[in-house]
């Protein structure tokens, strides 16, 4: 940006300019449009102007040809009064339109770009790509300066900023139907560069080792308009990670706009940016294999047939999917179970039963695994009996499960 007080062309010093703006807004509280500090009610009086300028482009000669004098105090008469204006009636012509638009911005207490950007859009005219050794040739380098022109703007006062992109949309679709009004972006940068970048009181002597570049960068800002008032890429891609915690798509141009960076701390910066991108991106990426492997791991489990193990894996889902087994509507909260008793009576029937019910668990609920043991059991017991039936000391006879005596005490009390 330079020093904070800057020694512009012209003499249009901070005293001259602390004097005007006081003036300016004596003049404000009588409601005087023209000539005043830029607010947002003095735009909204201008609008007028530009939305009936977007509807009257194929006027040849636009912003060149002057209109009539007499027209053209009447019309700012009425702006300064803040009275509606009918320009549909007829009673106006385009170029009177045109040219009272040109004085208003002649007329602000500072360009539209403001003094203390001046130096830097110098600065950005000088701008150039470099060869392949890294030398500085003379062919613009466009993306820098569309970035640095984003960054500029994003710092100007609101209400330059919102007037700037309504004069350039103007001038962009003026510029668009040069076939008819033989205005072209270089045309209509002769016209408004006084206005938008020139210091105030400052001629063409003053500036005459750089109107060149105050002209091309007018008509450069022109045919660029629709790319300059939006954030440079990478930091609208901090921004979003800052504040949704995602990263959505950029557009083509914005990914050239960070691939023709040249400076090692901003390709520092941006190395750093897309690391993290990418570790998001990784962790996204990740989450969502995982998920689509718990719901494959579900699906195979619930096409398994009914048994103790089919249901001791559901069991195991509903305790570590946290919300929701997988591929499955929520289901009510599970019934807790009662504590199991913890007195000596329930210790002895756990003992005592516990061989009992294991097995008839097993009979109800029957496995492959437990169908062959089973089958091994049964098998090997008419061995058995085929073993001793020869013998006729040996009788096999059925014996009755009995209670022992102590384990009876024990269930009586």
């Amino acid at each position: 940006m330079g020093e904070e007080d800057l020694k512009l062309p012209g003499g249009a010093g901070p005293a001259s300019g602390f004097f005007r703006s006081l003036m300016s807004l004596k003049r404000k509280e009588k409601g005087v449009v023209f000539g005043s500090p830029l607010t947002e009610e003095g735009i909204a009086q201008i609008y007028q102007l530009i939305e009936y300028l977007h509807k009257n482009l194929r006027v040849e000669g636009l912003f060149r040809v002057p209109g009539n004098s007499v027209r053209q105090q009447i019309l700012r008469d009425a702006l300064n009064n803040g009275t509606d204006i009918d320009l549909e009636s007829g009673e106006f012509h385009s170029n009177d339109v045109a040219t009272l638009l040109k004085m208003f911005l002649g007329e602000l207490p500072e360009p539209l770009l403001t003094h203390k950007h001046f130096h830097a859009h110098l600065k950005i005219a000088d701008l150039m790509q470099f060869d392949d050794k890294g030398n500085k040739t003379s062919v613009p380098d466009k993306e820098r300066q569309i970035e640095a022109l984003q960054l500029l703007f994003l710092i100007l006062p609101p209400p330059n900023r919102n007037l700037l992109k309504l004069l350039l949309d103007l001038l962009y679709q003026t510029a668009k139907k040069q076939d008819k009004n033989k205005m072209s972006a270089y045309n209509l940068a002769l016209m408004f560069a006084p206005h938008v970048l020139w210091p105030k009181n400052a001629t063409a002597n003053d500036l005459q080792e750089n109107i060149t570049k105050l002209n091309d960068g007018m008509a450069f800002m022109i045919k660029h308009s629709q790319k300059l008032f939006k954030a440079p890429a990478y930091i609208r891609e901090c921004a979003r990670l800052h504040y949704l915690g995602s990263r959505t798509q950029a557009s083509k141009d914005d990914l050239d706009l960070i691939a023709s960076c040249q400076t090692r701390s901003f390709q520092l910066a941006k190395s750093q940016k897309w690391n993290r991108v990418d570790s998001c991106s990784h962790q996204e990426e990740t989450q969502q294999r995982t998920e689509e492997a718990l719901r494959e791991l579900f699906q195979h489990v619930h096409n398994m047939p009914e048994s103790a193990k089919k249901k001791q894996l559901i069991r195991q889902f509903n305790k570590h999917s946290g919300t929701q087994t997988p591929g499955r509507e929520p289901s009510t909260p599970p019934v807790r179970k009662r504590a199991r008793s913890r007195s000596f009576s329930g210790l002895i029937k756990r003992k005592v039963l516990g061989n009992q019910m294991m097995s008839e668990k097993k009979n109800k609920y029957p496995t492959p695994d437990s169908v062959a043991i089973g089958e091994l059991k049964r098998a090997s017991k008419e061995n058995m009996n085929l073993l001793f039936s020869g013998s006729p000391a040996v009788m096999m006879t059925p014996t009755r499960l009995k209670w022992p005596e102590g384990k009876k005490e024990g269930k009586k009390a």
